[in-house]
């Protein structure tokens, strides 16, 4: 995520924390050292939590890259989702369960340490040092809870998604979950009014967008279901030789449109080039240098048999824009991001 900075790595996935989470740290210094301390522990029980549903996900070969700490809390960067509910049902109860656990383990030992006054003291303060940790105990009791309510985009609105997801289906039980999102949000968004809560209006527009953007992406998933490459494959493509200068390549991105190639030696598939490739390897070397140079080696393909959803989440997966369509070792044209983007417009408003 832009703006973020890296933290440490662990189990391969990278913690980074956004630089608008220092905006909240001087929101709270004023409250003094307890304040502080509150803030980097419930983000230290977010970064468990979220390392959770990371885990879970790996688990059913789903690839993590980051975990980035928001001021309203973390955001896991996983290349896709889960198909099967149940998946999905592990994953979103992992993080929630996690918090619950960390209550369960630390309950006695903390009842001891701090006595059972300040642990169960209501309401919560922060007067005193053991005040302030029993604080931010519940605290991480009360993220469980939040992160449990029935909405997207919290985890809640997962589960209750992948229950919904094995009687109804995958599109109407996400626009239940939803639904509920909505109506959460709408509901934070008035409280946050009538009190003057700058914070609860957040969250209710943070809630409010995600949960639209997620109806938006299941439309799109399953409006893609629908289609393979061979429905939207151009008939008109240029391929490469690994000779061709990079002067000649630019020349064909302005005259043909085209600007991602596959690079072809023979009749076999060598390479390909995709225009950030171009323009990073003319800034490099030069006009002269040849595409054989600077093209890729190591790519992913893709059948013309292949649906779309599976062409869109390998695209997303490796960071690439455009993909060579291969029929019997073959390269039979290209596919793009764009092509997949018009396919929706266009279903969506014939539907």
């Amino acid at each position: 995520m832009k703006g973020s900075i890296r933290l440490f790595k662990i189990f391969g996935i990278s913690i980074n924390i956004h630089i608008t989470f220092f905006l909240l740290l001087l929101l709270v210094i004023p409250g003094g050292i307890k304040w502080v301390f509150l803030v980097v522990g419930v983000f230290f029980f977010v970064t468990i939590h979220e390392l959770c549903h990371s885990l879970m996900a790996k688990r059913f070969g789903i690839t993590v890259r980051e975990i980035t700490l928001l001021p309203i809390g973390g955001v896991s960067s996983m290349t896709k989702m889960p198909e099967k509910p149940s998946q999905e049902f592990l994953i979103s109860i992992a993080g929630p369960l996690s918090n619950i656990v960390i209550i369960v383990i630390f309950f006695y030992p903390l009842r001891y340490l701090l006595g059972p006054s300040a642990l169960l003291q209501y309401p919560l303060s922060t007067e005193t040092w053991p005040l302030t940790i029993a604080y931010l105990y519940w605290l991480n009791l009360m993220l469980a809870f939040f992160n449990l309510i029935p909405a997207f985009p919290m985890d809640g609105g997962r589960v209750l998604r992948a229950i919904l997801a094995a009687r109804l289906g995958y599109q109407k039980a996400t626009r239940i979950a939803v639904g509920f999102g909505h109506a959460f949000a709408l509901l934070f968004a008035y409280f946050g009014i009538i009190r003057l809560n700058i914070i609860l209006i957040i969250i209710a527009v943070f809630i409010y967008t995600a949960a639209s953007g997620e109806e938006t992406q299941v439309d799109v998933k399953e409006t893609l279901k629908k289609f393979r490459v061979r429905d939207i494959l151009p008939r008109d493509f240029v391929s490469l030789g690994s000779s061709t200068t990079l002067a000649k390549v630019l020349e064909l991105v302005f005259h043909s449109h085209q600007e991602d190639f596959p690079i072809v030696d023979g009749k076999s598939l060598a390479g390909f080039v995709t225009r950030q490739d171009i323009m990073q390897g003319i800034h490099q070397y030069g006009m002269e240098k040849q595409v054989g140079e600077v093209m890729r080696k190591v790519f992913p393909k893709v059948k013309d048999t292949d649906s779309l959803v599976k062409v869109q989440a390998i695209m997303h997966e490796k960071g690439m824009r455009a993909l060579p369509v291969m029929r019997d070792d073959e390269v039979i044209g290209i596919v793009t991001i764009e092509d997949i983007g018009r396919v929706y417009a266009l279903a969506s408003q014939r539907g």
